[in-house]
């Protein structure tokens, strides 16, 4: 930042230390800075804390930029992630409601909204009360561990950088503090949504004093029951910190995390013979939070939710949360999660290419090819899916599902690197450019190429920056005068980045309904939609052929489901009966979806914590047949009963 000497003069008076005197001059040469950084500089002179820790606290938590009025995953709001210690309830069994705790062992909202006399609405709202609150508190906190006075140095800061992130144990608050000094010492520059440039120059020889760690008085990381060993590829710096696993109160009932199991080992069932769960899905999620916050999350059993693995956006850092044996709680529909892992990677569905890094591109890739081989998994779209892919078990539960990694992850580039070929090989692999007698079409835009108009309306609607996105919209009609296709339990179709019920993503396959001019026709949710594939280097789609589902002969139409439970005979009278909703989405006769198969017919019922019962943690098997079809933005299922199933040239 090009800065006038009475501010680096200043800046300097402010932190103090002649490693702050050196990276400041560095500063002189750099651009104007934005209507952010004024703001940054305003609260650092008001509270006598060093700009650069500020922006590098607000780098690791929001990348200097929050969309929306909502909390992040730890329950945090604006662009310092200020920090409630309740937050809505998160992904549970699929029955949670209302609000839980957070992992915080403190409030930052509540801490800065009692120094600066203001509501934690104001802080949450303005970006300017949210930037002088975080620095208020954080000079409390420093004096505190500091006998009152503030430090004299950079380093010194350590100590209340990790407090900031509220977290209850020392471990993760050592990794907040450490994340937030690494990006002091390596520097970072972006421009944000908005368009502001925003900029932290290196601080090199920066050296940590992490003593006051210990007088922070956390608690010690939770115990892992058995070994600590990582299950995870040798190729990445991977560690293992247990989530939460605990009773809330005294209802064993009422517990989290994750349910114990022994996926894909054989277990229990109510009758006492043995049945396998197979894990059959690797679920690729963002965090809507930091890496530090994402796993305080996790080791607190109050906030039910988990994922088997985090992924740190900076350096591809993996910690293993829940042992793939284990059922995590990460997909909000407990018959995906019963076979599924779960990934999280740190960053924000609407913000995905100022987060998605080769790094953690590289990790992901890695992990899946390890967990794939280990648990024989197909390395292809309809077992590699996003939480975007994941049905809800109802029609409510499908409109609240969630939409990440959302449309900025590239899955093209993310699934060259897990078959180990370049992104080119992967648009070609499998499929043709030309028709031919295929009646399967492939979504195949090129990533790089493709800059569609998105909105984000988590807070007021705005147009994002134009930037490579993942998908395809789907019109009513051949040509862009036809409006947005509308989704039964959706709505009407939108720009809107949450709002998967007109977009197609690269990698997913439908089955073919028509072609006029530069535009195809896919079945896709129950209607015919229409995509623009021009040909030569616009084009948009590979053709192939395959197996497909359609209603049988005579059937004007059959109903789509959410779930693949049991039939109500297969379930003793000790064990509830879990129904199995028709949602609103219907199939038509003449219409035909892509298919990978029959998927298992059961139910993990794990209601209490302890396993003290005869039924409890058993398979429950049905003999009712399911098929997982690709129905629209998401993985569906039909009953056999219902379909006929077709091979497709």
């Amino acid at each position: 930042m090009r800065r006038a000497a009475a501010v680096i003069a200043l800046a300097l008076a402010l932190v103090g230390g002649a490693e702050i005197a050196r990276s400041a001059a560095a500063q002189t040469s750099r651009a104007a800075p934005s209507a952010e950084m004024a703001m940054m500089r305003a609260a650092a002179h008001e509270f006598g804390v060093p700009v650069r820790l500020l922006l590098a606290i607000s780098y690791v938590e929001t990348r200097w930029q929050r969309t929306g009025a909502g909390p992040s995953i730890d329950g945090g709001y604006g662009v310092m992630n200020l920090t409630a210690q309740t937050i809505p309830a998160q992904e549970g069994r699929g029955d949670a409601a209302g609000t839980t705790a957070s992992a915080n062992t403190r409030s930052t909202l509540n801490d800065a909204a009692r120094l600066l006399r203001l509501s934690p609405a104001t802080l949450q709202s303005s970006e300017r009360q949210n930037i002088r609150g975080a620095a208020a508190v954080l000079a409390e906190y420093a004096r505190r561990l500091d006998g009152g006075a503030l430090p004299r140095s950079l380093g010194s800061w350590y100590g209340a950088a990790a407090e900031y992130s509220g977290a209850a144990t020392t471990r993760t608050a050592r990794l907040f503090g450490d994340e937030v000094f690494a990006t002091l010492k390596r520097g970072a520059a972006l421009t944000t949504s908005s368009g502001e440039a925003m900029d932290l120059a290196p601080t090199p020889g920066l050296h940590p004093d992490r003593a006051a760690l210990g007088r922070l008085r956390l608690e010690a990381a939770p115990a892992a029951a058995g070994s600590r060993r990582v299950d995870c590829p040798h190729t990445v710096k991977c560690t293992f910190v247990p989530a939460g696993y605990a009773k809330d109160g005294k209802n064993p009932s009422n517990y989290g995390n994750y349910a114990t199991a022994k996926r894909p080992n054989k277990m229990r069932t109510p009758s006492g013979q043995t049945a396998s769960m197979d894990i059959r899905y690797i679920i690729i999620h963002d965090t809507e939070g930091s890496y530090s916050g994402t796993i305080s999350i996790f080791q607190n059993p109050k906030s039910y939710v988990s994922a088997n693995y985090v992924v740190r956006s900076s350096d591809g850092a993996v910690t293993e949360m829940v042992r793939p044996r284990n059922v995590s709680w990460g997909a909000a529909n407990w018959y995906v999660n019963m076979h599924a892992i779960n990934i999280e990677n740190e960053g924000f569905a609407a913000q995905g290419s100022s987060w998605y890094t080769q790094a953690e591109y590289r990790s992901d890739a890695a992990l899946v090819r390890y967990l794939s081989r280990k648990y024989d998994i197909p390395l292809d779209r309809q077992h590699i899916l996003g939480h975007e892919d994941v049905p809800g078990e109802t029609s409510s539960g499908t409109a609240a599902q969630h939409w990440d990694p959302g449309p900025f992850w590239n899955w093209d580039h993310f699934m060259a690197r897990v078959h180990r070929i370049s992104d080119k090989a992967e648009q070609k692999r499998g499929g043709s450019t030309t028709q031919g007698d295929h009646h399967l079409v492939t979504i195949d835009t090129t990533f790089a190429l493709n800059k569609p108009k998105i909105t984000d309306c988590a807070s007021g609607c705005v147009t994002l920056p134009r930037q490579p996105a993942n998908f395809v919209y789907l019109r009513s009609g051949p040509g862009s005068s036809h409006p947005f296709i509308s989704d039964p339990i959706l709505g009407a179709g939108t720009t809107v980045d949450s709002d998967w019920g007109d977009k197609a993503t690269i990698g997913e396959t439908f089955v073919f309904a028509g072609q006029h001019g530069n535009w195809t026709a896919i079945w896709f949710g129950g209607q015919k939609a229409w995509f623009h594939n021009p040909a030569g280097s616009r084009q948009s789609a590979r053709y192939l052929g395959g197996e497909v589902i359609a209603p049988k002969a005579g059937l004007k139409k059959i109903p789509v489901y959410g779930v693949a439970y049991p039939e109500a005979s297969a379930y003793p009278p000790a064990v509830p009966v879990l129904k199995v909703f028709k949602l609103a989405y219907k199939i038509r006769a003449g219409q035909s979806y892509p298919t990978v198969g029959a998927v298992p017919t059961d139910y993990y019922y794990a209601p209490t914590i302890n396993s003290s019962r005869p039924d409890d943690h058993t398979v429950i098997i049905g003999k009712r047949v399911y098929y997982q079809i690709s129905f629209n933005h998401r993985r569906f299922f039909v009953r056999a009963s219902d379909v006929t199933v077709s091979t497709l040239s």
